[in-house]
């Protein structure tokens, strides 16, 4: 399996480092785009830096770089994960405006219908911002904004955090063990 995973600039950028460790362990190709902001949010909330986020990953492009190789349709990949995605990114793709790599590759993405999943962090939300997601959900576009369940009874951040990554894995069919499914209590 091959997925792109971006980090953009919005709080939560431990989901996209999180769904990067879980990738490497299960040996799985990443390919990781990350924003001017994803790099300096990962300083600001977390104890990593970005040469170790990096380091996760398979291969890295700059987001600048529009030569990339996951900015053509002939790269094949099996999907694409926007974890966090900001209302900036979301908007961009939403309409088309290919303007940093990461909204490229997604709209690639689309245009191949390859899954694309986006891990929406804002609130409240605008209209502007739901009718950004609706184009997007009428497309196939799975918008998996990073809600907290609580049946399993979360007693830590890193649960909460391992519910949303565990719930992206499921769209891909990939086997995990970071939440109790429903009935397996």
């Amino acid at each position: 399996m091959r997925l792109i995973i971006a980090i953009t600039g919005s709080t939560g950028v431990i989901y996209g480092i999180k769904m990067l460790e879980i990738l490497k362990e299960k040996g799985i190709e990443t390919h990781l785009i990350m924003s001017e902001w994803a790099q300096k949010c990962i300083s600001m909330e977390t104890e990593h830096d970005v040469e170790y986020v990096k380091s996760l990953a398979t291969s890295m492009s700059d987001e600048k770089n529009m030569a990339a190789s996951v900015s053509s349709g002939t790269h094949k990949t099996d999907g694409m994960i926007v974890i966090p995605c900001s209302m900036k990114s979301l908007s961009s793709i939403a309409n088309g405006y290919d303007e940093t790599l990461v909204a490229r590759a997604a709209g690639v993405t689309l245009k191949e219908s390859r899954k694309l999943i986006l891990v929406a962090r804002e609130t409240p939300l605008t209209a502007i911002n739901l009718e950004n997601m609706l184009k997007l959900a009428r497309l196939g576009v799975v918008i998996m904004p990073p809600v907290t369940e609580f049946y399993t009874n979360p007693t830590s951040i890193n649960a909460m955090i391992d519910h949303i990554v565990g719930k992206c894995l499921d769209q891909f069919d990939i086997e995990h063990d970071l939440f109790t499914r429903w009935g397996s209590q």
